[in-house]
């Protein structure tokens, strides 16, 4: 006798994500164990606020990403009057955010990372031990959120478990949220530990990288099917992960000092995933390598300057 349901949209999502993780046990027992040191971060910082640290780090982090979200709004506008652009110059856009992200990593997350931890534990190998756990917990959070997210990218198509039962905009969005949750944490781990020195070159790299990454979001949602005024809004609206992301990223790093090394670590690994795992790979994949490169280390090079200047 045949017990499955007569149409595949009535099976439960818990039967759906059970029989992927069936498929994938590596990669879920990464984002399960990736998970479980977020959230043990988070408890250790919930417990640290409720005995009355400074706020500032908070409004300081919530700043710092809604900067972000203004950032992508602004850059997501033009998309109102223009239906495309030229492809080489988008992943030479592109390429100059993907710059910037790696460059935010480095200079305004591992570096700081590595110095916290070696300060805490009196020893450079130790220090930077701390800093590469967080590192490989952010990898494969984000390769876990991707695995058993339903999204979709404009050149790949849908993916993740069940997408066949979401609405193409929500996979869109989808998608959307799994590059910004990282930048808007990165910015809160930057501020969590009150060293505007960290926090401050990187809010303002992300917010300015956003800006043709909001664009490039919007056009490609144009390109989707999207109507020119849904485009501007569900890009812009993505934004508004950021100061999300800066509120859970300013508690990874809060309470124990331990934290704030590998809250550091995680938000570095986070963004690196992305930048490797999506946005180098989208601007080769158009034969426009030499432009994206060189974007990319115009992008490098303008956050080495303002981490110099601003750090």
């Amino acid at each position: 006798m045949n017990t499955q349901p007569a149409n595949p949209h009535e099976v439960p999502w818990t039967s759906i994500l059970r029989d992927h993780a069936i498929e994938h046990p590596a990669i879920f027992t990464g984002l399960v164990s990736a998970l479980l040191v977020v959230i043990a971060l988070l408890i250790q910082s919930l417990v640290h606020i409720a005995q009355g640290p400074d706020s500032r780090y908070i409004e300081y982090a919530l700043l710092g990403g809604g900067a972000g979200f203004l950032a992508t709004a602004l850059g997501a506008l033009p998309a109102l009057l223009l239906k495309d652009i030229p492809r080489q110059l988008e992943d030479s856009m592109l390429g100059f955010a993907a710059g910037m992200m790696l460059a935010a990593a480095a200079f305004s997350l591992l570096l700081p990372g590595i110095e916290a931890g070696t300060e805490i534990t009196g020893d450079a190998f130790k220090g930077g031990l701390l800093v590469v756990f967080g590192l490989m917990m952010g990898a494969l959070l984000m390769l876990g959120l991707d695995e058993f997210t339903p999204h979709e990218h404009g050149k790949t198509g849908p993916c993740g478990p069940g997408f066949e039962r979401c609405n193409r905009a929500w996979l869109f969005v989808f998608a959307i949220a799994l590059h910004n949750l990282p930048e808007g944490m990165a910015v809160g781990v930057g501020f969590s530990g009150g060293d505007m020195s960290v926090g401050l070159p990187l809010a303002t790299a992300i917010a300015l990288q956003d800006i043709p990454e909001g664009l490039a979001v919007a056009l490609t949602l144009r390109a989707a099917g999207f109507s020119s005024l849904l485009a501007v809004l569900v890009a812009g609206g993505s934004g508004l992960l950021e100061p999300l992301g800066a509120l859970i990223g300013v508690s990874l790093g809060g309470g124990l000092m331990f934290a704030y090394p590998i809250g550091l670590g995680l938000a570095a690994g986070a963004m690196i995933f992305v930048v490797s795992h999506e946005v180098i790979p989208e601007t080769h994949r158009n034969g426009h390598q030499t432009l994206a490169t060189l974007g990319l280390m115009s992008g490098f090079a303008l956050m080495m300057i303002l981490d110099t200047a601003l750090g």
